[in-house]
């Protein structure tokens, strides 16, 4: 195996990129091991990689996957941490080079992409666009932490943002195309294939491989941010204030030092406010570029008090800059964090950061954080990183995360890569969940796949449904990937 200079895999003499015969049938004795880009948890052999780049090849993949038999996986930006992009033995569709923007609509400000386009280019081919437009028009919502991250992926697990009043991405979704089992190509909207269009939002690739995505877009506005640092029982109060006052952003990023009385009790609190047209946006801002974040990063690992300290006063300082309602939400990843942190620490066994994000009640959120507390104290485990937003309710999808107005809560914990630095991760999620599950919340399916059957259950009563509903529309299973094949053992246990 070999890697050309666009980074596709070569295989049995021909190019995945190029879809032929020879790549799709020839024998893959090893297979191809692929893996997610932020855990580095899911290790998984496929048996080949096809980097489809048109719907016609998409649909002669599918079309002959399904008649030899093989089973179809689907990958993007590879960020899930859950394994949903992944299926042991199956053909991997890369759908990275699905990267163009086919339509964009100027006076209904809709876009239409092919859905492996990531967020940058997407934002940044909107901007070149309209460069001599007067008024313009951007994304409303993305998730944050990562841009690099293909839409069809984003839909795929109905991501959210950090809007004040916002719900979660099928909000922004105005249609999309789905390749099914059979190659069809179906348009879903709430108009036409709706079922399908509930299913496949926040449906983690098992219903079909989405072509194309329609979504809604917003008017570009200028913001100006403004931050605090308060105690955790003033955000609710403060974020309500700031909502009413026409904020449009906003989260509150955690203390993070598990030796501190305000571990956990204080945070960063940052809000975007619009402001006037002719508020100028400066070319040059404060902002952490590539080598700050590393040092932060390292920071956290090795003094959380002071990583705290200094964030907090790197996010002060740039209170009161203005940037663009769409650009803002862009933010740094590091892809080589976890090389430089086990080679800065010397760690002895590789190591990582493990998300996972939970939700409360709003009314709740304080007794929730004050248990969780407790938990990662008692647990030994560490963050690295948290932050809380605010979602509004989704009552659109068939396998909603934001079935209320929730509180969500970020946890980026550090996890060793043994087996016993793995169960102690498995085992602090799920006393989270528990822990949500009391307080009348839930937890996000994107992250891991570590919850016991009844807090599936508990959380998320209608997956087996939605797994009829898989079945219904794809009978011979094409679609798949380890994390459906966990769950479907999970719930027949």
């Amino acid at each position: 195996m070999e890697i050309n200079r666009r980074g596709f895999i070569k295989t049995a003499g021909s190019l995945a990129l190029a879809g032929s015969k020879a790549s799709l049938f020839a024998r893959q004795d090893k297979g191809i091991l692929v893996n997610d880009i932020h855990s580095g948890l899911n290790s998984t052999r496929v048996r080949q990689v096809e980097a489809v780049e048109s719907l016609k090849q998409i649909q002669w993949v599918i079309r002959g996957s399904a008649r030899k038999g093989l089973k179809v996986s689907i990958a993007g930006g590879r960020h899930a941490m859950g394994a949903q992009q992944f299926a042991t033995g199956s053909v991997l569709l890369d759908t990275r080079t699905l990267s163009r923007i086919l339509d964009f609509d100027r006076e209904g400000g809709l876009v239409k992409v092919e859905a492996g386009i990531q967020w940058p280019a997407l934002v940044n081919g909107l901007i070149k666009a309209q460069q001599s437009d007067k008024r313009q028009w951007g994304i409303r919502q993305k998730q944050t932490g990562a841009d690099r991250l293909s839409i069809g992926g984003a839909l795929g697990a109905n991501v959210h943002g950090r809007g004040l009043k916002m719900k979660p991405l099928v909000e922004d979704v105005e249609a999309f195309e789905l390749v099914n089992a059979k190659g069809e190509l179906l348009t879903c909207s709430r108009k036409e294939n709706h079922e399908l269009f509930k299913l496949t939002i926040g449906g983690y690739g098992l219903m079909g491989l989405i072509y194309s995505v329609t979504l809604r877009l917003a008017r570009r506005q200028k913001v100006r941010r403004l931050v605090k640092v308060i105690k955790l029982d003033e955000f609710l109060p403060s974020l309500e204030k700031r909502t009413q006052d026409g904020f449009t952003y906003g989260d509150f990023q955690y203390d993070i030092d598990e030796k501190s009385d305000t571990f956990m009790r204080r945070g960063v609190f940052s809000c975007y406010q619009p402001v006037a047209d002719d508020v100028p946006v400066p070319e040059k801002q404060k902002e952490l570029d590539h080598d700050d974040w590393l040092k932060l990063i390292l920071l956290a690992y090795v003094d959380r008090k002071k990583v705290f300290d200094t964030y907090a006063n790197y996010y002060l300082s740039t209170s009161g800059q203005t940037y663009w309602s769409d650009t803002h939400q862009m933010s740094v990843y590091i892809d080589e964090y976890r090389k430089f942190i086990d080679e800065k620490t010397g760690r002895k066994t590789p190591s990582s950061l493990m998300i996972s994000e939970l939700y409360a009640p709003r009314d709740k959120l304080t007794e929730f954080m004050n248990g969780a507390r407790e938990i990662l104290r008692e647990r030994g485990t560490l963050v690295i990183y948290g932050t809380i937003r605010l979602i509004e309710k989704d009552d659109e999808t068939f396998l909603p995360w934001a079935k209320e107005r929730y509180a969500c809560v970020i946890f980026n914990l550090l996890v060793e890569h043994t087996e016993a630095g793995k169960k102690k991760a498995a085992d602090t999620f799920r006393d989270l969940i528990d822990l949500s599950i009391k307080l009348g919340g839930s937890y996000y399916l994107t992250y891991h796949k570590w919850a016991r059957k009844d807090q599936v259950l508990a959380c998320y009563p209608q997956m087996p449904a939605f797994f009829r509903h898989k079945l219904a529309y794809d009978p011979d299973e094409v679609f798949q990937s380890d994390w459906y094949r966990h769950h479907l053992k999970l719930l027949e246990g």
